[in-house]
């Protein structure tokens, strides 16, 4: 049984691996002891090869040219942009925890590489992260600044988004 268990699987690996060109194959077929036609790939005494008809094979015509496709990796220019889309400049974020959701856009390509800066009146807030979704908590009432900027791999700026105005809008406990 152990045989069984270990044969079987080498056999189909090898069955699989071995490269079979269908043109040079040839079968055989036999009747065995119980009357069963056998058909085989290896011959055997009292065997017969079956004629096989050719298969359907197209080959290449050296006369047709074709282009290579452009495999060169294509250089991104830096010429970046940043917007942000969420919230609108001069819109008016109602909510009493203080939470802004924000949300920006890169053009023409995020890289590898690259972080994001979310400035806060001016003031850097948190730390530069690899995707535009920020969300803003505990923001105090009033008029507020966003801006987004692209930093490269050193830490320099090579994008910023023009300034988006919006007013935290919190009930009163007064």
């Amino acid at each position: 049984m152990i045989m069984i268990r270990f044969l079987l699987p080498t056999l189909l690996a090898l069955s699989i691996a071995t490269p079979t060109n269908a043109s040079t194959a040839k079968i055989y077929v036999w009747v065995n002891e119980k009357g069963q036609t056998v058909y085989s790939d290896t011959p055997r005494p009292g065997a017969e090869v079956v004629k096989i008809k050719p298969g359907n094979v197209m080959k290449s015509s050296s006369t047709i040219e074709t282009q290579l496709l452009d495999i060169k990796t294509k250089k991104i220019a830096d010429d970046y942009q940043v917007v942000i889309d969420q919230p609108k400049d001069n819109s008016t974020i109602r909510d009493n925890t203080g939470s802004v959701y924000i949300s920006g856009s890169i053009k023409p390509i995020f890289k590898r590489g690259l972080k994001i800066q979310l400035l806060l009146d001016d003031k850097p807030y948190q730390k530069p992260q690899t995707h535009t979704m920020f969300s803003l908590r505990n923001i105090d009432r009033g008029e507020h600044q966003i801006k987004m900027q692209l930093l490269n791999e050193k830490g320099k700026v090579i994008a910023l988004s023009k300034p988006i105005t919006f007013y935290m809008h919190r009930a009163s406990v007064n």
